[in-house]
């Protein structure tokens, strides 16, 4: 299979990186034109088995049917952009540019620069376990960023786009304004670097992070039971945060992958079930306007946040 890559890889940045960069002046930055190629292909088969695997699911046993589905199809342009154009261009090459300028100026300075091995010798040699780790701190960073992105107006102005959608599908994970893309990556690659995730290794932990973040979003009546449920985050789990709230109710379930962070801090909710998602709060064009209406409605939400004296209902400050 990591042939089948490489090749396929090789082929991208031959015909296509390469000359792309050469007529653009971009020559620069042809030493990692082969990872964004290859990275970008693991992005098409992350999406590949993600539509293999949720799609089926979403067809078993649907929460909700719809007579018009045109604003799904928005959500497969966000993740066809994000998942095999955008994301493998920032998770790789510019990931990898400031892991060099960092650790570079760190070197120059003396300091050596943070790795999870150097805080815990006893991981030296056991790369699983590490990259698990990785996993489980960038999982609690994420649960910290979003619950953020509810309590405060100007992000959850950006925000609320993800939750306008009232036809929520495994397509929805990548819906997101593109200025709330840029502090996520922001905040994750911080993280990152903090905890010294090699280079190679952040693409491949954002791509599985985001399959399960995907499967959580999936339009399916599926939980995997008490137990199971306390451990990986469910679609049901998850549809609650997506919920329309009603009176007294409170924003809940924040968590990416694992419910850990809501069960510690009190924000898990596990006795909503199947509830209807959406953000009546916002403008028709965030639901269901083109990518480029829901871009501008969300920006128009994001100006209006700081013009605006008393204090927005949101979810997350009285509701979710």
């Amino acid at each position: 299979m990591d042939n089948w890559f490489d090749l396929g890889a090789g082929w991208l940045q031959e015909h296509l990186l390469i000359p792309f960069l050469y007529a653009t002046g971009l020559m620069s930055w042809e030493d990692v034109s082969y990872g964004w190629a290859t990275f970008a292909l693991y992005g098409v088969a992350q999406v590949v088995v993600t539509f293999a695997v949720c799609l089926p699911l979403e067809r078993w046993r649907p929460v909700e049917r719809w007579p018009n589905s045109h604003a799904v199809w928005v959500d497969v342009a966000y993740t066809l952009l994000s998942r095999v154009g955008v994301l493998p261009l920032v998770t790789y090459v510019l990931f990898y540019r400031a892991q060099v300028m960092v650790t570079g100026w760190m070197a120059d300075q003396g300091w050596v620069p943070p790795t999870l091995e150097g805080f815990f010798p006893f991981l030296l040699g056991r790369q699983v376990l590490t990259f698990f780790l990785y996993a489980i701190i960038l999982d609690f960073a994420e649960y910290v960023r979003h619950w953020l992105s509810h309590k405060f107006r100007w992000w959850w102005a950006l925000h609320s786009l993800h939750h306008a959608q009232r036809q929520m599908t495994f397509w929805s994970d990548d819906r997101n304004h593109v200025l709330d893309d840029l502090i996520s990556f922001i905040w994750f690659s911080v993280i990152a670097l903090l905890i010294g995730v090699p280079p190679l290794q952040f693409p491949l932990l954002v791509l599985m992070l985001r399959f399960l973040e995907s499967l959580a979003h999936a339009n399916v009546r599926l939980s995997f039971g008490w137990l199971g449920d306390r451990l990986l985050i469910s679609p049901r789990f998850h549809r609650a945060h997506h919920g329309v709230l009603a009176a007294g109710q409170r924003s809940c379930n924040y968590g990416a992958v694992l419910p850990w962070w809501d069960m510690l801090f009190g924000t898990a909710d596990f006795s909503r079930a199947y509830v209807r998602t959406g953000d009546p709060s916002g403008e028709e064009a965030l639901a269901t306007g083109t990518w480029t209406q829901q871009q501008m409605a969300g920006l128009r939400r994001f100006t209006r946040a700081f013009r605006r004296r008393k204090p927005a209902r949101v979810q997350g400050s009285v509701a979710g």
